[in-house]
Parts: structure tokens; C-alpha cells; sequence
């Protein structure tokens, strides 16, 4: 996208890394080409006079199932990570070219190659040659990779790649079809279960594998105090190990669900009150790296049946950035903080 002119942001109040900073910021060709409070307008610059609002980065995604354009550009958001369940996977290198060249100028979209053939959790898939094609991580999917054989193969591979692996942690022999974390809720509404530890042992096993492997491993969402806590030791170990979490599942906790409200049939299901409030202390500890938005829309088809039938998850790209800021408006992160997690 050619710019037409350069053209200078003065007045502004510049989203650092360091914090705020009250300044200007210059762009030409393109590209940015300075900021600081120091910075000045050239003669042939267009003049934007912020008057004090924020400038800050364009927010990255890490972890969307759709490439919604105009949820994205409405939310700010100008980089995402494509997860690989899409209809065909992204399980060969020519799928995963065609969505690394998508998007431009305006979204960059990044695909994250499928582990494992069709995601079914048994076969590697090409890795190597996705990443020649443009693939930036491998994923397991909406999925866990129950063969630890597999998912070891997988993370050694993937450090000899220099690829970080991105990880749904939810042991599937726990969680089969439950569409809610066992507890008072679920049994009063009726819902087909699974326990909150499901995920912390999955979270658990990955980690070690990932220690055997010296790879890097990203599990895309923590929703509870256990996995939290885990992701915590690894940390203090040393070991490469980043984990997310979705609005969603710091803003709300299972008595959303109380309704038969479809909208919170999601993929890891809303924790009790306790996991959302561990889930604000790991936010504000720096436990966790990345706030993404998990964008998953789904249609009335999707989502007008009873709780157990719907299809899991929501849209959230609109909605990332002004539910992150309710973290910074409520004291628990500051501005520099929100936009690490959400735009490093």
C-alpha cells in the first residue's frame, strides 16, 4: 500500500514498551521513521494533532480460527495468527502458502502449520517443508495430542526447526464430549462434565516433554489455578515455555453458562470463580504472555441448539482490546503492560 504523503502525529500519547510518553510520531513510505518526544513535523508533512488521545501499536492476534477482516480492522487488530482448523486443516505446504500470502496490505495473516495430518493427532505432518511455505508455529489444534510419543516426536522436530509449538491442553480421555468443568453448575444444569484438572495434566505433560526436547511451547490457553501454577514453575526453571488466555475466561466464570447461554459453550469450558480469579493474578504476575482473542464466530446454525449440542466457541476480535483495558481501568495491569500482552 503506497502512502500518499508522509505526515507527522503530534500531541500523542505513545503506547512504549517503557510506558507512556508524550510525544509525536512520523511516518513516510510507509514505515515509521520516528517517535519520540522530540520528534517534529517536516515541511511537507500532513499534520495530525492527536490531542492527548493514545497512539499506540496495531494489536496481533495470537490464535484466530477465521480470517474475519472487518472484526479485525474494527479491534485494532493488524497481525493474526490463523490457527490450522480450517476446512481443508493447513496440513500441507501449498494450504499454508495460500494463507501466508492472504490479506496484505491491510492484515498480515500468519499461518500456524497443523501438527499432525489432519489434525487427528497421529501423523506428523510436512513441518519442515510448511515452514519453507511460511508457516510461523505449529499447532495442535482445538485439540490435544494424546500419544505423548507423537507429541515428543513433534516438539523435537520442532526445535531443530527453531518453531515454537502452540498447545490446546485439555487431556481429551478426561474431557471426551463434556461441554463444562464439573462442579455445582453443571450438575445443577444438567451438562455433561469434565474435571478442571484435565487441563493441568495436560499442561503437565507437555512441559516435560518439552524439557526432553529443548523446544519452545506456547499453550494458547490457561484457564486454571493448577495450570497457572505450572506454567509458573516452568518459568522458574528456565524453560521456553509462554502460555495465553481469551477475555472470555478472565471476564467470566461458569455462572455465565447458568441461562443455557450458548454463546459461553467454549473450548476450554468457563472455570469456577476461583480459576477467573487466579486467572486476574496471573495476569498481573506476568504469568501470563499473550490476552488473544480466540476469534471463533459462529452462525445461528452453530449456535440455536441446546448448550450440549452447540459448536464451542465466540467471536472476539471487536471486543480484545476494550476488555483488556477494564484490566488497566481496574488498577490490576498499566497501559505499557496491555499492550505487551496484546501487541508484542
Amino acid at each position: 500500500m503506497k502512502q500518499a504523503r508522509p505526515f507527522t502525529i503530534t500531541n500523542a500519547q505513545l503506547v512504549t514498551p517503557g510506558g507512556l510518553t508524550h510525544g509525536a510520531i512520523r511516518c513516510a513510505d510507509g514505515v515509521i521513521v520516528a517517535v519520540g518526544a522530540d520528534v517534529a513535523a517536516q515541511d511537507s508533512d500532513e499534520v495530525i494533532d492527536a490531542r492527548g488521545r493514545l497512539v499506540t501499536p496495531g494489536l496481533v492476534d495470537l490464535g484466530v480460527f477465521a480470517v474475519d477482516k472487518p472484526a479485525f480492522h474494527f479491534g485494532g487488530i493488524t497481525r493474526a495468527a490463523l490457527m490450522p482448523d480450517q476446512s481443508p486443516p493447513l496440513d500441507l505446504p501449498s494450504r499454508v502458502n495460500f494463507i501466508a500470502k492472504s490479506g496484505k496490505p491491510d492484515l498480515w495473516v500468519h499461518p500456524l502449520a497443523a501438527a499432525t495430518r489432519g489434525l487427528e493427532g497421529r501423523e506428523l505432518a510436512e513441518i519442515a517443508l510448511m515452514k519453507d511455505a511460511g508457516a510461523r508455529g505449529i499447532a495442535t489444534g482445538r485439540g490435544w495430542i494424546a500419544d505423548s510419543g507423537v507429541m515428543l516426536r513433534l516438539l523435537q522436530y520442532a526445535a531443530m526447526l527453531d518453531l515454537v509449538v502452540v498447545s490446546h491442553a485439555e487431556d481429551g480421555g478426561l474431557t471426551g464430549a463434556a461441554a463444562a468443568t464439573t462442579g455445582e453448575i453443571a450438575t445443577r444444569l444438567g451438562l455433561p462434565a469434565a474435571p478442571a484438572e484435565a487441563e493441568a495434566l495436560a499442561i503437565a505433560r507437555d512441559i516435560a516433554l518439552a524439557e526432553l526436547a529443548g523446544a519452545r511451547l506456547h499453550i494458547r490457553q490457561v484457564t486454571t489455578a493448577r495450570g497457572f501454577a505450572l506454567v509458573k514453575a516452568a518459568k522458574a526453571q528456565g524453560l521456553a515455555v509462554t502460555c495465553g488466555i481469551t477475555p472470555a475466561h478472565f471476564m467470566l466464570s461458569d455462572l455465565a453458562t447458568a441461562d443455557f447461554r450458548t454463546f459461553t459453550r467454549l473450548s476450554p469450558p468457563l472455570r469456577s470463580e476461583a480459576d477467573r480469579q487466579a486467572a486476574l493474578s496471573a495476569i498481573a504476575d506476568g504469568v501470563v504472555d499473550v490476552i488473544a482473542s480466540g476469534h471463533d464466530p459462529r452462525g445461528a446454525e452453530d449456535k440455536r441448539l441446546p448448550f450440549a449440542d452447540a459448536a464451542p466457541g465466540m467471536a472476539g476480535a471487536e471486543t480484545l482490546l476494550p476488555l483488556t483495558l477494564t484490566l488497566v481501568r481496574d488498577g490490576l495491569i498499566d497501559m505499557a503492560r496491555a499492550f505487551d500482552l496484546l501487541a508484542r
